[in-house]
């Protein structure tokens, strides 16, 4: 039945987008599971928190290491050859970590594991840049609302596993083979794209220069929101003191708003555009932290937990939007150029966090916050109404 209906909605927008939806579904699904059974897995292989953390950091090393090669493939071949080529390698990698006996074959994984998540999802946004053009309204932003949804999906499926006693290695596995068979089911109904070659460039360069407003916007939210992922929990611990379930309950408030945000957003970018949705977008995120900063209270955090979580949800997702415009470059290249400066937020920012939590205190930290957000105002500004 599921065939004959894929069958018929083949070479059809509604067929592009609904195998596009998929596509996120399965990352958002499968990279939350695995992050489910992270405590599992560091538990099998008796690691401290800070020999863990050094173990973990293979994952974004394997994830920034192989984003420029991702660009090149975009340019010469289909994005949907690409995503399934990342498909296939993220959720082959996904059945190894729960296997891994020793600490250098989870380094391995992980960093296998980081290369097929950055080709996964630079394909899959790559592929709704061109969905995206076959709709008069924005879409864009309720694809990655999938992946919100995907990711509380795979984390409550990991929670049930965990309470059932099942091992990682056959949660992982069995989580695996299942989104191996959807994505062979899905994989027809995905867009053919004609790849545009540019002229060779060094293998790691900077953004086109009318690039760099986007890149940094990119990298302010992805530093904003990956800092609420690492920190937001332990915010409530270290500074208010708060109980366990109080902490749950706030980061539940923040991935809600991120989610609803991103389902939102679409209809929010149709009625009063993209460029002012970046800037409520930054208000949001600016006002977020530093209520969080000024008001170190439980219920006025967790209403600032909520503005940070609108304000990053959308950004990501417009700023692709916009950069798969570009005259000058290819919608691969735009992803790739924005998506390296962005993850270096995503990457460098929650560690400076840390240190000066360490030094100052974290309300320090998030006042830091604050001024990036102020930082991301200004480069929305900059953007022209033609863009």
């Amino acid at each position: 039945m599921i065939l004959s209906y894929i069958k018929k909605i083949q070479h059809s927008p509604k067929g592009y987008r609904i195998a596009n939806t998929v596509f996120f579904f399965i990352s958002g699904f499968g990279y939350s599971s695995w992050a489910s059974r992270i405590p599992d897995i560091k538990t099998q292989l008796h690691l401290s928190e800070a020999q863990f953390g050094a173990v973990l950091f293979a994952f974004p090393i394997g994830l920034m290491f192989t984003m420029p090669f991702t660009g090149k493939l975009l340019n010469k071949y289909s994005s949907r050859y690409i995503m399934l080529l990342g498909a296939v390698m993220f959720n082959i990698m996904l059945a190894f970590p729960g296997f891994s006996s020793y600490v250098w074959q989870l380094i391995i994984i992980l960093l296998m594991f980081g290369a097929s998540r950055n080709i996964f999802n630079l394909s899959i946004n790559a592929q709704a840049l061109e969905v995206q053009k076959l709709y008069p309204k924005s879409i864009m932003t309720r694809f990655h609302a999938v992946w919100s949804l995907a990711g509380f999906a795979g984390a409550g499926l990991g929670y049930v596993m965990v309470t059932q006693h099942i091992a990682p290695s056959y949660h992982l596995l069995g989580i695996s083979m299942a989104m191996l068979a959807v994505t062979a089911c899905f994989y027809p109904l995905s867009i053919h794209t004609e790849p545009l070659p540019e002229e060779k460039k060094k293998f790691f360069s900077l953004p086109d220069k009318n690039l760099i407003k986007f890149a940094l916007i990119c990298f302010v939210s992805m530093a904003c929101e990956n800092t609420m992922y690492d920190w937001s929990g332990i915010y409530f611990q270290n500074i208010l003191h708060a109980s366990p379930k109080l902490t749950t309950a706030a980061f539940v408030f923040f991935m809600t708003a991120v989610t609803l945000g991103r389902f939102l957003g679409d209809y929010a970018v149709m009625k009063f555009g993209i460029k002012n949705i970046l800037f409520y977008s930054a208000l949001l995120i600016t006002f977020g932290f530093l209520i969080c900063f000024l008001f170190p209270f439980v219920y006025p955090t967790i209403f600032g937990y909520v503005l940070i979580g609108v304000g990053v949800s959308c950004v990501v997702p417009l700023v692709f939007s916009i950069a798969g415009r570009s005259s000058k470059l290819s919608s691969g290249s735009a992803l790739t150029s924005i998506s390296t400066i962005g993850y270096l937020g995503f990457l460098l920012v929650p560690p400076m966090v840390g240190f000066i939590s360490e030094y100052l205190s974290m309300k320090w930290a998030f006042l830091v916050m604050a001024f990036l957000g102020g930082l991301m105002i200004l480069m929305v500004n900059k953007i022209g109404e033609n863009e």
